[in-house]
């Protein structure tokens, strides 16, 4: 399926949610969350010639997206820690009031202590992809998915309780 700058750039700006929320649940830093977005905008647009159009193209772009931010976040990873990761800061384009904001804050502390593949199955089942969906997209079975999803939300919970975040 061949889509042209114009349909890739409305595609993208359509389901940009998805590239945010990549973004912060890998990094707490603005910076790093704005150059991984930047960075999956790349890699979306040399991988546009994979994308055959057998799938949503939300669902192109979060396979595109998470192996993306698994890659660069271990790249990231791998240089010295010299950021102050007691304040996490929004991005600038998401809109919440105060509390939200603080819930949400505290939500993503949580969700930072997870795994990467337990990070990706939240913040799918968050934007409501059906167990198919997650599987494909990971490349597990939906019985797997439905067993480590089980799996990764009792563990956020437990975060949630052991840590006494905020909801």
């Amino acid at each position: 399926m061949q889509l042209t700058e114009q349909e890739f750039l409305a595609a993208i700006n359509t389901h940009k949610g998805i590239l945010y929320k990549v973004s912060r649940m890998y990094f707490d830093n603005t910076e790093d969350q704005q150059d991984l977005f930047q960075e999956i905008i790349l890699q979306l647009w040399k991988s546009l010639g994979t994308f055959k159009g057998n799938s949503a193209f939300s669902s192109w772009m979060y396979r595109v997206a998470l192996n993306t931010a698994i890659v660069y976040f271990k790249k990231e990873k791998r240089k010295p820690d010299n950021y102050n990761f007691k304040k996490i800061e929004p991005i600038a384009h998401e809109d919440y009031s105060n509390e939200k904001d603080q819930q949400l804050a505290s939500f993503y502390k949580a969700v930072k202590e997870l795994n990467k593949i337990e990070k990706a199955l939240i913040i799918q089942f968050i934007d409501g992809l059906s167990g198919k969906e997650i599987a494909d997209n990971l490349g597990l079975s939906e019985v797997n998915v439905r067993v480590k999803l089980n799996r990764t939300k009792s563990k956020l919970q437990d975060i949630i309780k052991q840590n006494g975040y905020e909801f």
